[in-house]
């Protein structure tokens, strides 16, 4: 069962290698997905990393939240779920 978890207040220059490459410490990365401003391409400051077990997902919770990545204070917890906006 994959855990969906939200990574805030990334800094601009974050890459998502750097941030699998820290969340990987703690267990398998599936994916992650950096959110990224459509018209300028850089990065809104924020992702979502899917790891495989919630076990793997609290450790890296309690590890990288109020974590020092780049200057900026990490701010993780388990993404909630997405919700459709009307257009």
């Amino acid at each position: 069962m994959d855990i969906r978890i939200y990574v805030g207040n990334l800094a601009k220059s974050t890459t998502e290698d750097e941030i699998k490459a820290l969340f990987v410490q703690e267990g398998e990365v599936t994916t992650v997905d950096l959110v990224k401003d459509r018209d300028s391409g850089l990065s809104k400051g924020f992702a979502f990393v899917t790891m495989t077990s919630q076990e793997s997902a609290d450790k890296a919770i309690a590890k990288y939240n109020a974590y020092s990545l780049a200057g900026n204070e990490l701010k993780v917890n388990v993404a909630k779920p997405r919700v459709e906006r009307a257009k």
